[in-house]
């Protein structure tokens, strides 16, 4: 597509468009996810092809998944998934990828590495690892492949939840998405219970809770989900499905604002409405509510002319900054700049509480940043996501701490910016580069360097958008994921709204 005003408006209202039809959301296929559905349903369709994605998904290095430690359990979940399928008829392929697999896991990833902060990873690395030394066992019985992973991890808090399923007492809610890594105990456990035939929104949670493939009604509608699921890319499965709250939220607050002349059926505002309960609502149906959620969706209808109360939010509260779910291990600065936002919106009108917890919120987010200027979060692996999402809410805040916690996030963005115009932590992105010009959108007006920094970035960005480059995976589930129709309107509404910059930027020009 070109990027005239005019192309981005009818891009934009496609994603919408789409967006209604799809009651999933669009996210990009996952390895982690799709190794499983190879170990554990073989007997769904598609088992083939989800083979061969994983063959054809493997670096060149023996990895698989993202950059650095984001591909210790992308690799793990693959070597597994290809150890349980050796000797099929691929069996020359399956072998040689599991021990480029295996090399890799000996020599790429430090005994005692770092993990990134992705759901779940202190059940599924130590599960994991567990698995593949068991498989690995039986093979040195039977003359295969010999040894073990030498990969530990602290097992504690994953043999705590297996006790829980075993004593068949509940477990958090947001474990069910992980519902894999808990073994037998899980396997049509009365503690976890489907919606809309998924268990934690998760195709390998759903597989894990059936067990060995049943045929009775009362697991049909599990069935057809796994297999619509298959379906959408193949053979390979997304990660987290459904994820459509988000989806509507973050497309809204995306395109919103941009000038671009989007019309929302009203069915947007209606679903995000019902979805609300007390404690907010969640990414998709059959996942626990957050605050994250909540907050974009809040903010979401008020900008449809929908607002609906926040105090679905004050159970989140600690009285310094926001949870995202009860009882979790870290922060996420992303959430609570949402909240600030979703509070803002509502200043002005009366309320002492909204505005002392924006104010309070607001000097939260500032405490975290980075002293080069930047945010990181544990929702996504880039910074520039972060950064975008702190710039935006402190925007909100008047100051002289907010102002100058902008300043510098703007000057970290002119500093990182690529000489092909793009920014990206590893390289060059157009999601990335979308929001390093959304920072810069606050205060570009009369500022020359920012202007030219926007002149250049935009001018990748068209490039991205009229060579349909894809967007490489940098959201935080269990391992990293592109959601696709978010990211595209990110794009296109950050390219519309900088537009009439970028005339500001070549008038600027000597």
């Amino acid at each position: 597509m070109n990027t005239s005003f005019a192309a981005l408006r009818d891009a934009a209202q496609d994603i919408v468009d789409e967006m209604i039809a799809d009651p999933y959301g669009l996210t990009s296929p996952s390895v982690y996810e799709t190794a499983r559905m190879v170990a554990s349903a073989p007997w769904l369709e598609g088992h083939r092809q989800r083979v061969e994605f994983l063959l054809a998904q493997q670096h060149e290095d023996g990895t698989w998944g993202g950059p650095a430690a984001y591909g210790l359990l992308p690799t793990l979940s693959a070597v597994d998934a290809l150890l349980s399928v050796a000797g099929s008829e691929d069996a020359r392929r399956v072998a040689g990828a599991v021990e480029s697999g295996l090399a890799a896991l000996a020599g790429r990833f430090p005994r005692n590495a770092e993990l990134p902060d992705t759901i779940a990873v202190e059940l599924l690395v130590p599960w994991l690892i567990e698995q593949i030394d068991q498989r690995l066992s039986r093979m040195d019985d039977r003359g295969g492949l010999p040894g073990r992973l030498d990969l530990r991890a602290d097992t504690g808090t994953l043999n705590g939840i297996r006790e829980l399923l075993r004593q068949h007492t509940g477990i958090p809610e947001k474990t069910w998405h992980s519902l894999e890594a808990l073994g037998a105990p899980a396997v049509r456990s009365g503690t976890v219970t489907p919606m809309g035939g998924a268990v934690g929104a998760s195709p390998a949670a759903t597989a894990a809770w059936l067990g060995d493939p049943p045929h009775t009604d009362a697991v049909k509608e599990c069935l057809e989900y796994l297999r619509q699921t298959q379906a959408r890319h193949g053979g390979p499965v997304s990660g987290i499905t459904s994820i459509n709250y988000f989806e509507l939220a973050w497309v809204v607050t995306a395109l919103s604002g941009s000038g671009l002349d989007v019309d929302f059926p009203a069915q947007i505002a209606d679903t995000l409405r019902t979805a609300l309960g007390g404690n907010g609502l969640s990414a998709g149906p059959g996942l626990p509510a957050d605050s994250d959620d909540t907050s974009a969706a809040l903010h979401a209808l008020d900008l449809l002319g929908k607002p609906e109360s926040v105090d679905c939010l004050w159970d989140y509260d600690t009285g310094l900054y926001f949870t995202c779910f009860p009882k979790e291990r870290t922060p996420s600065t992303s959430t609570n700049a949402h909240i600030l936002v979703a509070l803002a919106d509502r200043r002005g009108q009366g309320d002492t509480r909204c505005d002392e917890a924006a104010e309070r919120v607001g000097g939260w987010l500032v405490e975290q940043q980075e002293p080069d200027g930047r945010w990181t979060d544990k929702w996504h692996a880039s910074p520039y996501y972060a950064t975008a999402c702190g710039a935006a809410a402190l925007a909100r805040l008047d100051g002289p701490r907010p102002s100058a916690a902008l300043d510098d996030a703007i000057r970290w963005v002119l500093d990182t910016q690529h000489t092909d115009g793009s920014w990206g932590r590893w390289e060059g992105t157009g999601e990335e580069t979308a929001y390093a010009l959304q920072v810069l959108n606050h205060r570009a007006a009369q500022d020359r360097p920012a202007l030219e920094a926007i002149r250049a970035g935009r001018a990748f960005l068209s490039g991205h958008v009229e060579g349909g480059r894809e967007n490489p995976p940098l959201w935080h589930d269990k391992d990293l994921y592109t959601p696709v129709r978010v990211i595209r309107a990110e794009i296109l509404g950050t390219l519309a709204a900088t537009q009439h910059l970028a005339e500001a930027g070549k008038q600027a020009r000597p």
